[in-house]
C-alpha cells in the first residue's frame, strides 16, 4: 500500500475486526426494517420490544450477536421465542461487510464509495428477507438508496472518476433514471405481452437505486445475473416440485445476488467481457 492511502498493514486485523462489528450493528437496524417496514410501522418508535409482552428491549440486552446468545433466543422478560432471523441477519452483515472492504482496500478505490457499497449490501440484504416473505420491495428501502447513490456522487465525485461535483450528480442521476426507464419499459410491455405482471414496480425501483449507486454496467448486470440465477433455480424448483412456471418466484433475492457479485467483481467481469470482445474481433 502506498504511504498515502491511511490503512496501515500492521492495522488492517483492527480495522476487520471493526468493519465486521459495524457490519452487525447495522444488522441489527435491519432486523428492525426488515420486521417494521413490510408492517407498515415506524422505523423509530416504539423503542426495540418484545413482540408478545411488549417489554421495552434495554440496550445491554440488545447487543448484536451476543445478546441473543446470552439470551439463548429467548426474550429476557417473558421467554418467548425470538427467531434465529435476528442472529442470522447481524452475522450476515458483518460477515458480507468484510469482503466489501476488502476489496475496496486492496483496489485502493477511493474510501468514500464504501458508504455506497455498505448501503447497498443492506439494500440487497432486506430485499433478500422481505421479498421472500411479502414478496415486495418496499419503496422505504429502495427510495434511501437512490437517495444515497445521488449524494454520494453529489460529495464524492472521485467515485464516479470525475472532479466535479455537479457531473458526478449528473451522471448518477442519468444512471438512475435510465436504468429505471428501460426496466419500466420492459415491466410495461412484459405485462401486454403475457397478460400479467412480468417484474413488480419494487424490482423497477431497485434498479434505479443500483443505476444510481453503481451505474449502468452495475444495475445492468444486476439484471443479467439475476435473470440467469433466477431461471436456473425456477427450474430446478420445477423439476423438484414438478410444478410449472407460473408458480412465482420472487426476483428481488435474485436481483441481490447479481448487486452483490458486481459490488465485489466489477473489474474482473469488465475484464472478462473485453478478452471475450478482443478474442472475438481477432
Amino acid at each position: 500500500m502506498t504511504s498515502a492511502y491511511p490503512f496501515l498493514p500492521g492495522l488492517m486485523p483492527f480495522w476487520y475486526v471493526t468493519v465486521f462489528v459495524l457490519g452487525t450493528c447495522f444488522g441489527s437496524f435491519l432486523n428492525v426494517v426488515i420486521y417494521r417496514v413490510p408492517a407498515g410501522l415506524s422505523l423509530l418508535t416504539p423503542p426495540s420490544h418484545c413482540p408478545v409482552c411488549k417489554y421495552e428491549i434495554p440496550w445491554y440486552r440488545n447487543i448484536p450477536l451476543i445478546s441473543w446468545l446470552l439470551l439463548r433466543g429467548k426474550c429476557g422478560n417473558c421467554a418467548a421465542r425470538i427467531p434465529a432471523r435476528y442472529f442470522l441477519v447481524e452475522l450476515l452483515t458483518g460477515i458480507l461487510f468484510l469482503p466489501v472492504f476488502s476489496k475496496v482496500i486492496f483496489y485502493h478505490e477511493p474510501l468514500p464509495v464504501l458508504a455506497v457499497y455498505f448501503g447497498l449490501t443492506m439494500l440487497a440484504i432486506t430485499t433478500v428477507f422481505i421479498d421472500l416473505e411479502c414478496r415486495i420491495i418496499p419503496d422505504k428501502t429502495t427510495g434511501p438508496a437512490m437517495v444515497l447513490g445521488l449524494v454520494a456522487a453529489a460529495a464524492f465525485p472521485a467515485t464516479w472518476h470525475c472532479g466535479s461535483h455537479w457531473l458526478a450528480l449528473a451522471q448518477s442521476l442519468l444512471c438512475l433514471i435510465v436504468s429505471g426507464g428501460l426496466l419500466s419499459l420492459f415491466a410495461i410491455i412484459g405485462a401486454k405481452l403475457f397478460r400479467r405482471e412480468a417484474l413488480g414496480w419494487g424490482d423497477v425501483k431497485y434498479i434505479a437505486a443500483i443505476g444510481a449507486g453503481l451505474g449502468l454496467k452495475g444495475a445492468y448486470f444486476t439484471v443479467l445475473a439475476g435473470a440467469l440465477a433466477g431461471s436456473v433455480a425456477g427450474i430446478i424448483i420445477m423439476i423438484w416440485k414438478k410444478k410449472d412456471f407460473k408458480s412465482s418466484i420472487p426476483f428481488g433475492p435474485f436481483l441481490a445476488l447479481g448487486t452483490y457479485l458486481w459490488i465485489l467483481f466489477d473489474r474482473k467481469i469488465i475484464g472478462f467481457y473485453e478478452a471475450v470482445v478482443k478474442h472475438f474481433q481477432l
